[in-house]
């Protein structure tokens, strides 16, 4: 016993005198407490699901996918939680950490039913065109009602930390920016060409943008698309020519390869080049120039660099997933994100940035393609729901002006016209329901009733509830048979809650990420959250996602 104690004495003074030896690191340097990135890249690839990193991996290079995934984290089982999966509401939630209940962000387009209009999630009415004259500069986030991560870094840094958001599309440059952001530039083609922005950032182009603008780099995509390999090595698709692939206006079949030049003036001019592999390329050239030119990742505080790229939503809108063509995006896209590494590389250092690629939503196999490989699937048609709907409502109540509108799969209750009929709510919405459970191509049905009052756990319950914002959304929400969607029978879209739309990649690279990969369930809220967390900063003011802590080199 004596010898036991002597011992313990013996370690504990030991243990005492190492402490002491050893200096305490100082609270500001522990090392787990937060990464300082000179540069944080947020990339958003439109309409891109997570098994194109799978179907293509054996034609990828070293440098893009590739170099992100074997030095990066990978979340495998990432997931959108919530409806419907638009490109607008999915660029606002991966910045802002929220979903569309939230952040108000319900559709790329929604029926306004208080100024009793149908509205664009960025258009503005009371901000001016810069770099064009042309309506489509008249943009700004005023009905994103939450911050991003970007504005949180911007009020962390007393301002000083700069945003730029760059995307083809407008939604996808504004909405990630945020509301104050530095700029926010998207890509005006028609017979122009130019890279614009609105006065909600700035009275004038900078003068990069400008020289940009005049460089000709638009122009130099007025080019053949070609496959960037022999095609008969794409075995990862379907045959080039087939009946579920729109094309363009002025070829008369949807084989490779595309004169650009020869067929822009039957498909908008410079419109063209988003709907090919070049507006990718054009993107990244942009994004290239606006870190030397907005001099990103030079000082001391972190800046944002925003990039949506937007073609490979075009492409599958047009072509369908199976296609040719979206393997070709998706192969050269490799390549502008091997581009964009290298830029960041060489102008903000490797090991300085961290950056995080991700998706807006996925997209569906065409209907037309799965009916002739027998998998369940179809079309429907709102127009005749409507039809259907006001005659059964006319019969019921002798009125056939009781709905106001239908969008997003939402039905809109006119209430001038419910309440003068002094007819409850609650049992029309019961009445609608039950109608519309009828439909052999409706699944499920919700009432505004059921959204406010109840909490749902069932996966695509859960997502409608997400997604339905007290004020802005409609009054019944129906949810489509899986693979059934309300589209042209060319090409693919996007929108459910299936895992064909909500199944998106999610890698984190750089500065404070570690290697490694996981199949745990994420969410795409969890983003910002992470971003956040990382650069020890505030989470956006109505952010629901959890930091992904697996991801962080500790």
């Amino acid at each position: 016993m004596r010898y036991i104690i002597q011992t313990f004495i013996l370690v504990f003074f030991f243990s005492v005198a190492k402490a002491q030896e050893t200096p305490q690191r100082p609270f500001g340097q522990q090392k787990d407490l937060f990464a300082t990135p000179k540069l944080v890249v947020g990339v958003v690839v439109d309409q891109m699901r997570y098994d194109y990193i799978t179907r293509f991996w054996n034609h990828y290079g070293d440098d893009g996918f590739k170099k992100l995934i074997s030095e990066g984290f990978n979340l495998r089982n990432n997931h959108f939680n919530y409806i419907p999966t638009y490109t607008a509401p999915g660029h606002a939630s991966v910045y802002t950490g929220a979903a569309p209940e939230t952040h108000g962000i319900i559709g790329n387009n929604w029926y306004n039913k208080f100024e009793k209009e149908y509205v664009y999630c960025v258009e503005d009415s009371t901000v001016e065109p810069i770099g064009t004259n042309d309506e489509a500069g008249k943009m700004s986030p005023h009905r994103l009602i939450t911050t991003t991560v970007a504005d949180e870094n911007r009020l962390h840094t007393q301002m000083r930390g700069k945003t730029i958001g760059v995307g083809i599309k407008d939604r996808g440059a504004v909405l990630p920016a945020g509301h104050t952001a530095n700029g926010a530039y998207w890509f005006h083609g028609k017979n122009e060409g130019k890279w614009i922005t609105s006065s909600f950032y700035t009275q004038q182009l900078p003068q990069w943008v400008q020289n940009f603008n005049s460089s000709g780099i638009a122009d130099s995509y007025l080019k053949p698309w070609t496959t960037l390999a022999d095609i008969n090595t794409y075995i990862e698709s379907g045959i080039d020519v087939n009946i579920y692939e729109g094309g363009f206006d002025g070829k008369a079949d949807t084989g490779f390869p595309y004169d650009l030049e020869d067929l822009k003036d039957q498909n908008g001019g410079y419109d063209i080049i988003k709907d090919t592999p070049y507006g990718n390329s054009l993107t990244t050239d942009f994004a290239i120039a606006a870190i030397d030119g907005e001099q990103l990742g030079k000082d001391n505080d972190t800046d944002f660099l925003t990039i949506s790229y937007s073609s490979t939503d075009y492409i599958g809108h047009n072509f369908g997933v199976n296609s040719k063509e979206i393997q070709d995006a998706y192969l050269r896209l490799d390549q502008d994100l091997a581009r964009l590494l290298k830029s960041l590389d060489e102008q903000v250092g490797e090991g300085n940035y961290t950056l995080f690629l991700t998706s807006d939503h996925g997209g569906v196999h065409v209907p037309a393609y799965l009916e002739s490989v027998k998998i369940p699937s179809g079309y429907f048609d709102f127009d005749k729901l409507k039809e259907d709907l006001n005659i059964f409502l006319s019969g019921m109540y002798q009125n056939e002006n009781l709905i106001e509108h239908i969008s997003n799969n939402q039905i809109f209750f006119n209430y001038d016209e419910v309440w003068d009929m002094e007819v409850s709510s609650e049992e029309l919405q019961q009445e609608i329901t039950h109608f519309l459970l009828q439909y052999e191509k409706i699944n499920k049905v919700f009432t505004r009733n059921q959204l406010q009052s109840a909490s749902f756990s069932e996966k695509i319950a859960s997502a409608v509830d997400n997604g339905f914002n007290q004020k802005r959304s409609g009054d019944i929400a129906l949810v489509l048979k899986p693979s059934v969607i309300s589209y042209s029978r060319t090409g693919s879209t996007h929108g459910s809650g299936n895992n064909y739309d909500t199944h998106a990649p999610l890698i984190f690279f750089g500065k404070g990420i570690k290697a490694g990969n996981s199949l745990e369930r994420t969410e795409i809220v969890d983003i910002a959250p992470t971003i956040s967390a990382l650069l020890g900063i505030s989470f956006p003011n109505g952010a629901t996602g959890r930091p992904l802590y697996m991801v962080f080199d500790k």
